[in-house]
């Protein structure tokens, strides 16, 4: 009975002693980050660097050589359609400088027939694009149309409002060079009064001071300081991704985000060289601002992110957590504390999340960024 007795306390010995052993000797668990696969909304977008400028803008240039009288007004300085920006006092005109004043009347007064039946085009293509509007509206209230149809009839309305009322913009405008036209051929000793063609503040004065200038010289830059809009240069491998009415998140101006949408993917490209002297093709997209805070002004820096795709629920994981496999993309799942290499399909990407259509189960943990360490059954303990 006692050697049974000492045999069992021997084996118990040998067997902790084992366990000892081999807990001492066996490989410490690596450490690894993990994050949760979890559906939740997901939006691809385009960044890019932009700027916003007025999106009227009048460059008031001299109508004929002769001396120019220090302009007063000042960047800044709001202005009423008429105000007196510039007095110029023409040079004597000669019978070849006539009859080029006649020329440049008869041209002046044909831009403003063709700017005032662009104005009755923009507006009977607003009163339609208004009316099916309205129409839309009725239709979505009873549930008959939608929501994604709706937003692309109320957008075509905005955007026809917007060109209607550039436009008059532009009637006025060539009305004004027709009256400055006109005073050309009447001048004699008085100087011409070069008058604001509309409402808004002075962006820019070239040169305030008296000089002598030759024709078409810029006097004086005018806008709607509160009429913007956003431009934006992409890569046109990133451009060809962009649509018209897409949502637009303008950020980096200093303020709270701002929203927009795009109205115009222009369709040529052009060269430019990039800060490392490489050459790219860029295009210009441009885009509405909807929200316009008072503080913006004109040809100011701003960060703009494009919407070209958004789900409201979709499984996702960090982008980290993928790895190259083959032909298509591979994760590491934690299972009982141990590293189980997976296949998975991705659907749409950003920066930071990846979208799963398979591969991976909702509420399953995977390993992000995983060293040459992690391989398929080696355990693994989650990084505090």
């Amino acid at each position: 009975m006692k050697l049974t007795a000492k045999r069992a306390g021997l084996g118990l010995a040998v067997a902790i002693a084992g366990f000892g052993a081999f807990a001492l000797l066996r490989p410490a668990p690596v450490q690894v980050e993990t994050a949760r696969a979890a559906r939740h909304a997901l939006q691809v977008t385009v960044d890019e660097e932009g700027e916003t400028r007025v999106r009227d803008r009048f460059v008031v240039a001299a109508p004929v050589a002769g001396r120019v009288a220090r302009i007063a007004l000042r960047e800044g300085d709001s202005i009423r359609a008429g105000t007196i920006l510039a007095r110029i006092f023409p040079a004597p005109l000669d019978p070849r400088t006539r009859e080029q004043a006649v020329a440049q009347l008869d041209a002046a007064e044909d831009a403003q027939r063709a700017a005032a039946v662009g104005v009755a085009q923009a507006r009977a293509a607003h009163e339609q694009a208004h009316r099916e509007w309205e129409r839309a509206g009725q239709l979505a209230a009873q549930h008959a149309i939608a929501p994604e149809a709706h937003e692309r009839i109320e957008l075509e309305e905005v955007s026809r409002a917007r060109e209607l009322e550039s436009a008059e913009f532009r009637a006025q405008a060539a009305a004004h060079d027709v009256e400055v036209a006109r005073a050309l051929l009447t001048a004699g000793s008085e100087p011409i009064m070069i008058r604001a063609p509309v409402a808004g503040r002075i962006l820019r004065v070239p040169e305030p001071s008296e000089r002598v200038v030759a024709a078409g010289t810029p006097l004086v830059e005018v806008g709607d300081r509160l009429r913007l809009e956003i431009v934006a240069e992409l890569l046109s491998a990133d451009a060809v991704k962009v649509r018209r009415g897409a949502p637009m998140l303008i950020e980096g101006w200093g303020g709270a985000t701002l929203h927009g949408r795009v109205r115009l993917v222009e369709p040529s490209a052009f060269t430019k060289i990039s800060a490392l002297g490489v050459e790219e093709q860029r295009v210009n997209v441009i885009g509405d601002m909807l929200d316009q805070p008072p503080a913006l002004g004109d040809r100011y820096g701003v960060e703009i992110r494009i919407v070209i795709w958004s789900a409201d629920s979709v499984l996702t994981v960090p982008a980290s957590a993928l790895f190259p496999r083959g032909d298509g993309w591979g994760v590491f799942v934690v299972e009982r504390g141990r590293a189980r290499h997976r296949d998975v399909v991705v659907g749409h990407r950003t920066s930071f999340d990846a979208e799963i259509v398979s591969g991976v189960a909702d509420g399953e943990m995977v390993i992000r960024y995983p060293s040459d360490r992690v391989a398929d059954g080696v355990r693994v303990a989650a990084r505090p």
